[in-house]
């Protein structure tokens, strides 16, 4: 299982999830979605998401089983 950490960097960021749905082309509820778990994304969407945060894709998404290590 991959989680991610969406929400610390859009907080970090002072963005909602409709300012990083803009930014990506996608719609508000797609970035609810993966904040929650329940969208599995695309990898272009992902490495997309850590564009927009500048930040690197596995700063981003992590496998579960390699954070509790």
């Amino acid at each position: 299982m991959i989680v991610n950490r969406l929400k610390v960097y859009r907080a970090a960021n002072g963005w909602t999830q409709q300012d990083l749905a803009d930014r990506l082309g996608v719609t508000r509820q797609t970035i609810a979605a993966v904040e929650n778990g329940k969208y599995s994304l695309s990898l272009k969407m992902a490495f997309d998401i850590a564009k927009a945060f500048g930040v690197q894709l596995q700063d981003v998404f992590q496998d579960a089983d390699e954070k509790d290590k």
